[in-house]
């Protein structure tokens, strides 16, 4: 106890004298120069700049590894914003980013909106317009990005997104398989069924196919459904997709994937497509075009076939067009910070760095760029691109067309599988779309 006493006395003392010194060695103040009427006023501390956090959510694709890694330059330009990423895979994005919406704060300040939910954001009043913003940058030019990009971002004569990465799906090859037997690329459907027949053998296919149920034949299936003349709708929006084309696109795409691709592939999405190309068990694929660089890289999956892949149309010339915008959400808290960043991403300049490095192509004119074509994958790739996305459609449009690719595409695996005749499974997944368009 007597101890304990000493060090609180010692303590007391020692407060005492600091107090007293800091007292003495204060700074005193200045007399402020008189104003210009007489009086006197304290000169005020200049206003601190708070860091911004942008939040942004995005799939985990490889255009994500470029855009992370240029965001560095911008956050070393813009000190007072730091941009966090949350990548994660496709099927978890729609619920976190509904659920960012409904929230009274956001939880994201940057969304990437896939092309089936831009209309129903845009009309939910989910998303800030961004035309103000476009119009007020200097040197955006807005209207370089293609055109189809452009119209998905647009919601009733306003912009909700500007475009990040285009999924357009066009015909790879093995030039090299192409070139030694003499083939020609084939530009029709029929064409193409035949020729993917005669690249057949019994441990090589014509075709590595996606005939998952869902989404994944939905998008490579309706490349087929132009081929053969057809569409989901026509221009009045009565449903046909179960008209002669669409009958004809089924059948020939259900006799292909009988006659000339993988066995027990009805499972297979994209991945297992791009990994029987890539491991040399396939001649050709219609796929995203921006597999192209993926399997011509000397680091990618091809290996040692590096090199030997190339970019056509598709046969019949008119492609599905899918795409990632970046948007804003009505109820973030740093829209200004967001859109800084976001036109910085898409800026020309920027773009055509990550274009260079392997990102999908969304301006004509870096896809016109000879930089671009000498430094990134030469250009024959980035004019077949140009061309895929000039006349390329959406997938689906409207406020429910998330559920509409749905229920098309289990109908479509239903009659590859065997399970309904090709007649039954379209008349089906006709009378669905328009119960869903009806609401």
């Amino acid at each position: 106890m007597k101890h304990r006493r000493h060090v609180l006395i010692w303590l007391a003392i020692g407060l005492m004298l600091a107090f007293v010194l800091s007292a003495c060695s204060a700074p005193q103040p200045t007399e402020a120069p008189p104003s210009s009427g007489g009086e006197e006023k304290p000169t005020e501390a200049p206003a601190k700049t708070e860091k911004v956090t942008l939040n942004v959510i995005m799939e985990e694709v490889p255009d994500y590894d470029i855009v992370a890694e240029l965001t560095k330059q911008f956050e070393a330009d813009n000190p007072a914003i730091e941009v966090v990423f949350d990548a994660m895979p496709y099927d978890a994005m729609r619920d976190k980013i509904l659920t960012s919406f409904l929230a009274p704060k956001a939880t994201y300040d940057i969304i990437i909106v896939d092309n089936p939910w831009m209309d129903e954001f845009g009309n939910a009043g989910y998303l800030t317009p961004l035309d103000d913003y476009i119009a007020k940058t200097e040197g955006y030019n807005y209207n370089d990005f293609v055109g189809p990009l452009r119209e998905i971002g647009e919601v009733d004569g306003k912009i909700y997104g500007v475009p990040y990465y285009n999924y357009a799906l066009g015909l790879i090859v093995r030039q090299d398989i192409f070139d030694d037997k003499g083939v020609a690329v084939p530009t029709t459907l029929d064409d193409y069924v035949k020729t993917v027949q005669s690249l057949t053998t019994d441990d090589f296919y014509g075709a590595a196919m996606q005939p998952q149920r869902g989404y994944k034949i939905f998008e490579e299936w309706k490349n087929w459904l132009y081929g053969a003349g057809g569409d989901l709708t026509d221009d009045q929006g009565k449903v046909i997709i179960n008209n002669d084309a669409g009958l004809k696109a089924l059948e020939l795409y259900i006799e292909t994937y009988n006659t000339a691709a993988p066995p027990n592939s009805l499972n297979w999405g994209f991945d297992e497509a791009l990994r029987a190309m890539a491991t040399g068990q396939a001649a050709t694929m219609l796929s995203y075009n921006w597999m192209l660089p993926t399997l011509n890289s000397p680091d990618g999956p091809a290996g040692d076939l590096a090199g030997k892949f190339q970019l056509y149309e598709v046969p019949g010339g008119k492609a599905v067009l899918g795409a990632w915008h970046w948007a804003i959400p009505k109820n973030s808290q740093n829209a200004d910070a967001a859109w800084k960043y976001i036109s910085w991403i898409t800026s020309p300049s920027v773009d055509k760095e990550r274009v260079i490095k392997g990102g999908a192509p969304i301006r004509v004119s870096v896809m016109q760029d000879k930089e671009v074509w000498e430094k990134g994958f030469g250009e024959q790739y980035y004019t077949t691109v140009l061309s895929i996305l000039e006349d390329a459609e959406p997938l689906a449009t409207g406020n429910h067309a998330e559920e509409i690719i749905e229920v098309v595409g289990t109908e479509l695996n239903a009659a590859v599988a065997g399970q309904k005749s090709a007649k039954q499974a379209l008349d089906d997944a006709a009378k669905q779309v328009e119960e869903i368009m009806n609401r």
